[in-house]
Order: C-alpha cells, then sequence, then structure tokens
C-alpha cells in the first residue's frame, strides 16, 4: 500500500516521502478505508510542520485529515457503515493521504447521495466550519457586518456566500488587489486591501466609529491585531488559524483594551465535533454531527458551500501537490487521488 509519511517536522516538500507498506488491518471500532480523494488544507501543512496544535505526530507520521472514501473492511464491533458504503473520512490523527486509512468507526460519516467525491472530499473541515463559525459560535444575527480575513481562501468564500444567504454583511481583507472584483462579484459587501491602510481604519470608515460586532481570523499576526482593534466595545472575535506564526497583540493599546467588554476566542473544529451533541447548537434526539452533515449537505447542493474543485495528483506527485496547495491566487482544492498513477 502506499501512502505519505513524514519523519521530522519541516517544509512539505522537503519532508513529506511516499511509503509503501502493508495494508493495514482494522482493530477494534476501527474500519478500514479505501481513500478515493483527500484535500491538502492548510492545516495538513501546518501540522507536518510542527506548528498545528492539538494533534502530536508519533514519527513515523502519516498525513491527510479528511477526505472520501469507501469502506473496505470492518474491524471487531463494529456493525456500521456497511462495506461497500461511501464515507466521509475525519482522520484526526492523519493518514488519509494514503490508498487505505484506519479510522475509528465513530469518525466515519455517511457520505449524501448525490454529490460528487470532489465535493466529499472537503466536506467537513471548512463547510463545518463556515456553519459553526457564523451560525453558532458566533450566532451572527441579520443585518451584522462580520469582519473576516484570508476571505479569498476557500473558507473565506464559502463564509461570504453563507453570509449572503443569510442576510449578514461581509467585510473582506484580502492582500490581493486582484481579489476585490472577484470577491465583490461572489457577493462580498466590502473588500479592503490590508495594506492600504490600517484595517480597523479601514472598517470604520466603513461601518462607523463604533467598529463591527463579530470578526473571524486565520491569519493572526498583525492582521488580527489590526481586527481586535476594529471591534465594537462588545465585540467578539473568532481566531481560527495562525498563518503567519504571529500572536495577536490584544494588549498593544491598553486604553483600546480596557475600554470595553472585547473578546478574543479560540475556534477548533477538533474541539467541536465531539463536544456538539452536548452544544445546545443542534436540537436533542439524533446525533448533532449528523444534523451538521445533513445541513452541508444542503447548502452545497444550493451552491452556497461548494469547494471550487483545483488540480488532482498521485500520491507520488505529493511535492508537486503540495507546492500548487500553497501557490498564492491558485484556482480551488488541491486534492491528492491515492489511487490514480
Amino acid at each position: 500500500m502506499k501512502g505519505i509519511q513524514f519523519s521530522h517536522y519541516g517544509e512539505p516538500k522537503e519532508v513529506l516521502k511516499v511509503t509503501d507498506s502493508p495494508i493495514p488491518e482494522p482493530g477494534e471500532g476501527q474500519v478500514r478505508v479505501r481513500v478515493l480523494l483527500s484535500p491538502i488544507n492548510p492545516s495538513d501543512l501546518l501540522y507536518v510542520r510542527g506548528r498545528y496544535s492539538g494533534v502530536t505526530p508519533v514519527f513515523p507520521a502519516p498525513a491527510g485529515f479528511e477526505g472520501v472514501g469507501i469502506v473496505d473492511a470492518l474491524g471487531p464491533g463494529v456493525d456500521h457503515p456497511a462495506v461497500g458504503q461511501r464515507v466521509i473520512c475525519r482522520n484526526s490523527q492523519g493518514g488519509n493521504w494514503a490508498e487505505y486509512a484506519v479510522i475509528q468507526a465513530a469518525k466515519v460519516y455517511p457520505a449524501p447521495d448525490g454529490i460528487p467525491d470532489e465535493q466529499v472530499a472537503s466536506f467537513l473541515i471548512n463547510p463545518a466550519s463556515a456553519i459553526l463559525m457564523v451560525r453558532h459560535v458566533l450566532a451572527v444575527p441579520p443585518g451584522e457586518w462580520l469582519l473576516q480575513s484570508a476571505a479569498g481562501s476557500e473558507l473565506g468564500r464559502m463564509i461570504i456566500r453563507l453570509a449572503k444567504r443569510d442576510g449578514i454583511k461581509t467585510l473582506n481583507i484580502v492582500r490581493r488587489r486582484e481579489a476585490v472584483a472577484e470577491l465583490r462579484a461572489l457577493g462580498a459587501d466590502a473588500v479592503l486591501v490590508s495594506t492600504d491602510a490600517p484595517i480597523d481604519e479601514q472598517v470604520r470608515n466603513i461601518v462607523g466609529p463604533d467598529g463591527v460586532n463579530y470578526a473571524v481570523d486565520p491569519v493572526a499576526g498583525q492582521t488580527g491585531t489590526e481586527m481586535f482593534r476594529s471591534l465594537s466595545v462588545d465585540g467578539r472575535m473568532l481566531l481560527y488559524g495562525s498563518l503567519t506564526d504571529e500572536p495577536v497583540r490584544v494588549g498593544e493599546d491598553p486604553r483600546f483594551t480596557l475600554s470595553g467588554r472585547r473578546r478574543l476566542e479560540v475556534y477548533w473544529l477538533g474541539y467541536w465535533l465531539p463536544r456538539l451533541d452536548a452544544s445546545g447548537f443542534f436540537p436533542t434526539g439524533r446525533s448533532a454531527v449528523a444534523q451538521l452533515i445533513d445541513e452541508i449537505g444542503g447548502l452545497v447542493r444550493e451552491g452556497v458551500l461548494t469547494t471550487t474543485p483545483g488540480s488532482t495528483y498521485p500520491l507520488d506527485l505529493i511535492r508537486d501537490a503540495v507546492t500548487e496547495a500553497e501557490c498564492p491566487g491558485r484556482d480551488g482544492k488541491v486534492v491528492i487521488a491515492p489511487g490514480q498513477s
């Protein structure tokens, strides 16, 4: 069986290697999945670099957190999903960049019918985060402004479309000026270029001196710091990444920090998924994750939470794949097709 592993932290194109090993057998409570497609997400590459919180690899470590596949075998004590069923694969320890993956049965979910593999492969991390952050954790009301950075990313575009559907106005930060018209055409209410002026100044020029009540940021560093300064006195900001690997300096201006009740909170999908049943976000009586997947499926069918298809690579071209995945301005989500040669 071919798969991708890394033996130490480093740049993905340098440390990711193709390996060959026996096809694994599922253990107690596990299933084996024949992987069809697995995307390359920023979290995958942060993990390889040693900058991803919450998951510590045991070297040599596999990679690839999400994907779509076909259940191939069941371990002892497992009676569902059925062999042959197409499933969403949440491999929280990595391992979906391989021809076969062994995963806890509780972390594979039946894939909705009628949605192509290219969409199901990226079904969980970005679409689930868009729904949970906007509709549940922040619970942004219609008519409010939502400020976001990395607005041109796949998740950023999903947030624009979801917010438009829900009657929320989006204020979107980009680095590339050429992205402005594209995001406006997508439904963005306002687009800011981060280098034009301090973000908080640009924000208040649009929404007024009070600032915004809601913000989401995967960048941190100076961008996150200026976004925090854009908040109203009761504003909330979710930090869901750290692409700069630099801190958000909430205390940079003590007078500003102490003049309200602004909150910087962390959002991590790996925290919320096992806690959804107790979160109160979904009605009781049925698995909250199953309800979330149904919600995602409906919004994918509507075109709201669709992933833009990009290039597809076999395992042997993993270096080319991760290089393209980080190219500025690339078009679409890069995916690994383990069965492709």
